[in-house]
């Protein structure tokens, strides 16, 4: 009796100890996706604009146990996740957290959260708002990055000083034989602000480059994808550490810069990294070459940029993601950007 009571004392202060610990999310990387981001929702989808959120509400419940087919950021969400066997505790002290920020409310969100369960992401928070965009919870979880194909949700979170990206209508990359996982930003507009665009925008191409040897030893200010960025490479310092102790262990992250600038504006882009504390695996300087012919062979999981002329073309072959920031993508500029890649299907 004397050993149980010890035994029952011992569980409930730990129960208690474990209920007064909020659960820390200043020290991971984590990411808030739109269920419109990983799982394709085309059928779903076009119930939902077709016949309303009543028959939707009826279609999902219908079809709760069948899983949604993989999404855009599905082979990215996949691979981010399992970089957390790098932890010693990958359950209780993930280096990634994805937290599901969706439009839908609880029940209709229920055959995703199935779905999440059914591919066995290791995602167990959400946040479900029937109707509205999620966004504005992004500080509040402490989310480096929030991808959804919703624009309009997308470009509120942009104007509110948030990292997100609107995921395309792209190509899907995912070998399931390869475990690496390659990221890819552009520069300008997505790791770094809009300073040195709005020169190349409003002078031309000789006055970008005057001004980026001037101010070569200046680091940029951040752009809406700096901090991703950071906590990326803090996941690569881990998996140094991880090799130390693995002896044979190949490195799955790769992370790879693909900008149109060239010498002698490379130089400033590099002094900017290293002001930050980190380091592109790969730098492809490309001085107006056609990005989607270098990302073809790169096959990035997920790349990242906020023009949307150089979207139209990595859409066709690597899964592309829209950042809306800067003088590109502001409306009252006197710069037009075409039309992006086609929307994924985004209503939920």
């Amino acid at each position: 009796m004397v050993e149980h009571d010890a035994k029952l004392l011992y569980y409930m202060k730990n129960i208690l100890k474990g209920n007064q610990m909020a659960y820390d999310l200043e020290h991971r990387l984590v990411i808030g996706v739109a269920s419109s981001a990983v799982f394709d929702l085309k059928e779903s989808d076009e119930v939902f604009k077709s016949q309303g959120e009543e028959e939707y509400r009826r279609f999902q419940e219908a079809h709760l146990n069948q899983a949604l087919p993989p999404g855009i950021a599905f082979p990215f969400i996949k691979r981010l996740l399992s970089l957390n066997d790098l932890s010693a505790d990958p359950i209780n002290d993930p280096l990634v957290e994805v937290v599901l920020l969706s439009r839908n409310d609880p029940d209709t969100g229920l055959r995703v959260m199935k779905t999440i369960e059914h591919y066995r992401l290791s995602m167990t928070r959400a946040i479900f708002m029937q109707g509205r965009s999620p966004y504005e919870y992004i500080p509040a979880l402490n989310i480096a990055l929030f991808l959804s194909a919703n624009k309009a949700d997308v470009d509120a979170a942009i104007k509110a000083g948030f990292p997100a990206g609107q995921v395309l209508n792209s190509r899907i990359v995912d070998d399931e034989t390869d475990t690496s996982l390659r990221i890819a930003f552009d520069f300008d507009g997505v790791l770094a602000d809009d300073a040195s665009e709005s020169v190349m925008q409003t002078s031309g191409l000789g006055e970008f480059h005057a001004n980026e040897v001037k101010n070569v030893m200046q680091p940029h200010n951040p752009g809406p994808l700096k901090e991703f960025l950071v906590r990326m490479s803090k996941i690569q310092s881990e998996e140094e550490k991880y090799k130390i102790k693995h002896p044979g262990y190949e490195n799955r992250l790769r992370i790879s810069i693909v900008t149109a600038r060239n010498a002698p504006s490379h130089e400033r882009a590099l002094t900017t990294l290293k002001s930050w504390g980190v380091m592109a695996n790969d730098a492809f300087f490309l001085g107006g070459i056609e990005k989607g012919k270098v990302l073809k062979i790169l096959k990035p999981h997920i790349f990242f940029d906020d023009q949307s002329r150089h979207l139209l073309g990595t859409s066709a072959v690597v899964p592309s993601v829209h950042i809306p920031f800067g003088i590109i993508n502001n409306p009252s500029s006197k710069i037009v950007d075409p039309p992006a890649a086609p929307q994924a299907n985004d209503s939920r």
